[in-house]
């Protein structure tokens, strides 16, 4: 993607939750299929941006292997995805100045599309919006998000001073634009809380 003629992007995965649903741990690191989530997601996202971090708290070593930079939050006590869009925005001004805008991935969501970034990209050029988040089968996904870095003071702001913690109530004072994906042959926003949606997901990745 560096040779495109767009404007730069980087990538932040999110995974700095606390996966209680799970039993607490590290649910990036759960298996499915032959390889760990995390994996899956890395191949996907990294694909779609020119440079990826990944937002994780704790340890930073158990993520040795995967050769990202790590990331924890800017805030304290687990403040939540728009913590870790955040802390990304925070990253890329340090360290990928050159990248105008920050795409978000949820590290749980291992069949996310192929094409997000650019049909992301598209919209946002298309509407002359700061911001633009997925939408599938009528609900939005604003984990799955592209974000203006130009914004990372308002956002700095909003998380810190206001405390805000829910992506849409901060989406909401923007023009946010909207981009659709298909739910055939099955939701690619599907994430995994519960040991059963891992089962669930082992189905899908058969007919992926």
């Amino acid at each position: 993607m560096t040779d495109s003629p767009r404007k730069k992007v980087a990538g932040v995965i999110l995974a700095g939750g606390l996966a209680r649903r799970m039993g607490g741990g590290d649910k990036s690191l759960l298996t499915l299929g032959d390889k760990p989530l995390l994996d899956r997601v890395i191949e996907r996202a990294g694909s779609q941006v020119d440079t990826l971090v990944l937002n994780a708290n704790g340890d930073p070593t158990r993520f040795a292997d995967y050769g990202l930079p790590v990331a924890a939050d800017v805030v304290p006590d687990f403040a939540g995805p728009l913590a870790g869009i955040l802390t990304g925005m925070h990253w890329v001004r340090d360290n990928a100045p050159e990248c105008e805008w920050l795409v978000s991935f949820a590290s749980d969501t291992p069949f996310f599309p192929e094409d997000l970034v650019q049909r992301l990209l598209q919209q946002v050029e298309q509407e002359n919006a700061p911001l633009a988040c997925a939408v599938s089968d009528g609900q939005n996904h604003p984990v799955f998000g592209l974000w203006s870095v130009s914004l990372l003071d308002d956002l700095h702001k909003a998380v810190v001073d206001e405390e805000i913690r829910k992506i849409l109530r901060w989406t909401d004072r923007y023009k946010c634009s909207q981009v659709n994906f298909s739910i055939e042959p099955f939701d690619p926003f599907f994430n995994i809380n519960r040991p059963e949606d891992l089962q669930a997901a082992e189905q899908f990745l058969k007919r992926a």
